[in-house]
C-alpha cells in the first residue's frame, strides 16, 4: 500500500462532502465507488474543452474512475459508477502526466479527480521534480470541501468546475446532494482565491478559473440564477462556461426522470444566453449548433495512451 501525501489518511476518508468515513486505505469503497488505490478509466489528447483549454494539440486528459455526485444524468457513467479502469501507481500516475507532456498535450486535465486528491498531489510533486512544466487543469463537479482544493494550492494553475445547480431541490433530486450549492460556491471561492485574474498566452489560459454550467431541459430559471450569482460575485474575474450539451441517457425515463429525457431545445439555450448578454457578461464561452450529441462522450474503451504505461509493468 502506498504512502498518503502529507499524512492525510483515508481510513475513515473525508475528502468530499459525503463524508462517508470510510477505510478506503484498506480497500473499502467509499460513496464515490473507489478505494485508495488510483483507478484511471483513459487518458488523451482531447479537442472537445473550451477552446482555449483544447487549443491546437488537445488536453492532455486523465479521467479518473469513480465519482462523489453521481448524477442520475451522469454522461460518462460507465467510470462514474466505477465499472471502468485500470489501477495505477502514484507513480505510474505521475508517468502518465510525463506521457501527456511528450505527446505534445497544451496541459493536463485531472477529470474527476477529487477522491484521488492526496494521490494526486503526490504524483503533480514528483512529475514537476522530473520535469513537467504544463498548466494543470483541476476539472471537477465542484462537490468539494475547500480543506481539499486548499491541497492543490501552487499545483494546479486552471480550475474548471462545473456549478450545476443553486437550487437544493434541484441538487436533491438529481444528485442526491441537497447541500451541493453550499459547498460548491465555497470550493469556488477559494479556487478563484488560488488562481486570481485569469492569465492567457497566445489564446491558450495559462492561469484562472472557468467556471461550467450545462443546463439541464425544464430548468433554465436555475441556470439564469447561477449566472446571476457568478456574475454578481465574480464579474470578470472568471469565465462562465454557458453549455447545451446535455444528452439524456437512454434510460433516463425508465429511471423515473422523462422530464430530462430530451435535449435542451435552441429556444431554452437562447433564453439563458440573452439573459447573461443583460447581465452585462463578457468573459463567457458559449456553444453554437447542435452540440447535444455523444461525441462529446469520450470512448472509455480507448486505453492506447494508457497502455504505455502498463507494458512497462513487469
Amino acid at each position: 500500500m502506498f504512502q498518503i501525501t502529507a499524512g492525510i489518511s483515508m481510513q475513515k476518508c473525508g475528502l468530499c462532502p459525503r463524508n462517508c468515513g470510510v477505510d478506503r486505505q484498506n480497500g473499502i469503497r467509499g460513496y464515490c465507488g473507489e478505494s485508495a488505490v488510483v483507478r484511471v478509466a483513459r487518458a488523451s489528447l482531447h479537442m472537445w474543452e473550451e477552446p482555449c483549454i483544447s487549443k491546437k494539440n488537445g488536453s492532455g486528459t486523465v479521467f479518473f474512475s469513480g465519482c462523489p455526485l453521481r448524477c442520475v444524468y451522469c454522461q460518462n457513467r460507465s467510470i462514474a459508477l466505477g465499472n471502468k479502469g485500470e489501477t495505477f501507481t502514484i507513480d505510474e500516475l505521475c508517468s502518465v502526466f510525463l506521457l501527456l507532456q511528450e505527446k505534445k498535450a497544451e496541459n493536463i486535465n485531472l477529470v474527476t479527480p477529487t477522491h484521488f486528491v492526496p494521490q494526486i498531489v503526490s504524483a503533480l510533486e514528483r512529475a514537476k521534480a522530473q520535469g513537467l512544466t504544463l498548466p494543470i487543469v483541476y476539472n471537477t463537479g465542484s462537490y468539494e470541501y475547500v480543506e481539499t482544493i486548499k491541497m492543490l494550492d501552487g499545483l494546479v494553475d486552471i480550475y474548471l468546475p462545473d456549478l450545476k445547480y443553486k437550487s437544493d431541490c434541484l441538487s436533491r433530486y438529481y444528485s442526491n446532494a441537497p447541500d451541493y450549492f453550499v459547498h460548491a460556491k465555497d470550493a469556488i471561492d477559494e479556487m478563484v482565491r488560488q488562481t486570481k485574474s485569469p492569465v492567457f498566452e497566445s489564446g491558450l489560459m495559462k492561469r484562472g478559473t472557468i467556471v461550467r454550467h450545462m443546463i439541464l431541459p425544464g430548468h433554465t430559471k436555475d441556470s439564469k440564477d447561477i449566472i446571476c450569482y457568478l456574475y454578481k460575485k465574480y464579474k470578470d474575474s472568471i469565465y462562465i462556461s454557458i453549455m447545451n450539451q446535455y444528452t439524456p441517457p437512454k434510460d433516463i425515463a425508465a429511471m423515473g426522470f422523462s422530464e430530462i429525457a430530451r435535449s435542451v431545445t435552441k429556444r431554452e439555450y437562447e433564453k439563458v444566453i440573452d439573459y447573461a448578454l443583460e447581465l452585462g457578461v463578457v468573459n463567457a464561452f458559449i456553444q453554437e449548433g447542435g452540440t447535444a450529441s455523444e461525441s462529446f462522450i469520450p470512448d472509455f474503451d480507448d486505453k492506447a495512451l494508457l497502455k504505455e504505461i502498463l507494458e512497462k509493468r513487469s
